[in-house]
């Protein structure tokens, strides 16, 4: 919300206007009033006067006071905790899990990535229409309970397998394929919490909030995920290595069983504490007006020419004729935004090998790099992640959400530089280490941009169709994550990585292109060269 959107100030601003009205009404009559009774109405006005300004003063101190609960802003951050946590241990260990199930083989493992990956392509849009038409609290209870479920179904198949290595044919298919089925479907729950969390209920809480609010939530909730991203291997990593498989798939069901309770607790707790959020979700269980969105509050002029632009884009032509589909009518609700080229430019950036992903990680260890070498790096990346969260509200309390995006993709593709040079360095470990730390470094400019698109996201995508559109964009950074797959299958010579680097790369700089004309058609320009110039006299000046 902006600040000519408060309705404190709105309200404010009504009664000096009507104030002044009053004040010139009065003075034109002021000639025809005997000089008591003008002395009279003039104490009137003022006392009226005094009454507007301590109301205003009152309505601005009560803004002010409505602080979010700091108990209530934790259990978010415990239950979101709790979901993520959930979701980075399965990611790391089934992995594991495939590769020790059939030993002799990469088969499973690739397999289970392009099930989870086209699931997610393929339904993302429907869930965030899903989560758009339901209320809070009925999206709560089955993202919380169909996730944690999924995982504990999944980790007891592969208890199963793990115990029965002698099964073949259709009872070893049978197990492999509920693992697959349990996996997709707690992932797409999970995207549901997400959707409703960092698309929803932060911007919901927000409101009526400083601005700085909203920021420091994203960011927190960023640097959780990628805490757990950090040390949820960590841990899997330490059971599997000094106990065994067996009992990290075990400790995985046991996990979710105790987290299903907990996180649901955390949450209807901050549901039930905020009045903002139950107030939101009365207005979601009403019957949904003729023309939802943007034009609910607009007049009736603006809303049939806002109509009339919309049919004049593109995608109203192209996907009109099939807006009652419903994967279709999601992309047209997402193509019709004014932030699709940043989502499409943060999308791009999962269309890559350049990450400590499976691709990375055997390209590295078949260059002879130590496995804990790799970990290490991995960490670190990981670390300098974090180090983004906190540096991302500070730069963009200066320098704004968009320029902050733009300042960070283009510092991501300027470490990526490392990368590239790496490719004609001839000896084998020290073009490894090159390509660490361009990955490592990049990594800073990499999560600010998307805290970036995130916030223009909440802050431009009205209110109804926002948990469609970050159903969409998942969707998207979910068949770019798919199509790097592919990738690496098509270019599967570790001779051959160089490729992959220079196609990762190109992308990257495609992305930094596509903000970047964004950019240029909100501010009509890139730089205040001026400052610069002003910034060079003064450099000068000192200088001589």
């Amino acid at each position: 919300m902006t600040k000519n959107d408060d309705p404190h100030d709105q309200g404010s601003s009504y009664v000096s206007k009507n104030i002044v009205c009053e004040v010139k009404e009065r003075e034109a009559l002021s000639t025809e009033l005997t000089p008591c009774k003008l002395q009279i109405r003039r104490e009137k006005i003022m006392d009226e006067e005094n009454r507007a300004v301590a109301e205003t003063e009152r309505l601005l101190l009560y803004s002010q006071n409505q602080q979010l609960p700091t108990s209530l802003i934790r259990c978010l951050y415990l239950g979101h905790f709790l979901s993520r946590w959930s979701a980075r241990m399965w990611e790391f260990s089934v992995a594991l899990y495939m590769i020790n199930i059939w030993p002799d083989s990469l088969l499973l493992t690739a397999l289970y990535g392009v099930v989870e990956s086209a699931s997610i392509a393929l339904f993302g849009p429907l869930i965030g229409q899903w989560v758009n038409s339901q209320t809070y609290v009925k999206v709560l209870q089955l993202w919380t309970l169909t996730q944690n479920l999924s995982f504990i179904i999944a980790g007891g198949t592969v208890i199963s397998l793990l115990l029965s290595s002698g099964l073949k044919s259709l009872a070893f298919v049978s197990l492999v394929s509920v693992t697959y089925f349990s996996g997709a479907v707690a992932v797409l729950s999970t995207l549901a919490g997400t959707i409703l969390i960092e698309r929803e209920w932060v911007v919901v809480m927000s409101e009526d909030q400083p601005h700085g609010v909203l920021t420091k939530m994203n960011s927190v909730l960023r640097r959780i995920d990628l805490v757990c991203k950090l040390f949820a291997p960590v841990v899997s990593g330490f059971i599997v290595s000094f106990v065994s498989l067996m009992a990290s798939a075990i400790f995985l069901a046991l996990w979710n069983i105790i987290s299903v309770c907990l996180q649901y607790w955390l949450l209807s707790a901050v549901y039930n504490g905020i009045p903002a959020l139950c107030m939101r979700d009365q207005k979601r269980k009403e019957p949904p007006a003729s023309n939802p969105g943007p034009s609910t509050y607009m007049s009736k002029d603006n809303s049939d020419s806002l109509s009339e632009d919309r049919s004049d884009r593109p995608s109203t032509r192209v996907f009109g004729c099939f807006s009652m589909l419903p994967c279709l009518g999601a992309w047209r609700v997402y193509l019709d935004q004014e932030v699709v080229l940043p989502g499409l430019a943060l999308a791009l950036l999962y269309f890559t090998v350049l990450s400590f992903g499976t691709l990375m990680t055997a390209a590295l260890e078949w260059e002879g790099m130590p496995a804990y070498i790799i970990g290490i790096a991995r960490g670190i990346s990981a670390t300098i992640g974090i180090a983004a969260t906190f540096t991302y509200p500070v730069l963009e309390s200066r320098i704004s959400t968009l320029r902050t995006g733009l300042w960070s993709i283009w510092s991501q593709w300027s470490f990526l530089l490392l990368c590239v040079g790496s490719i004609w360095v001839q000896n084998g470990i020290e073009s490894a280490y090159m390509l660490i730390a361009g990955v490592a470094a990049s990594r800073l400019g990499l999560w600010m941009f998307d805290l970036a698109v995130i916030q223009q996201m909440q802050d431009q995508v009205p209110e109804s169709d926002r948990c469609v559109v970050g159903g969409v964009q998942n969707s998207i950074q979910s068949t770019m994550d798919l199509l790097a797959y592919i990738m690496g299958v098509v270019v599967s010579n570790p001779k051959d990585f160089w490729v992959l680097i220079l196609i990762s790369f190109m992308v990257v700089t495609l992305a930094g292109i596509l903000y970047t004309v964004h950019i240029w058609r909100v501010r009509k320009h890139l730089f205040h060269f001026e400052k610069l110039y002003g910034l060079v006299q003064c450099l000068s000046r000192s200088a001589s």
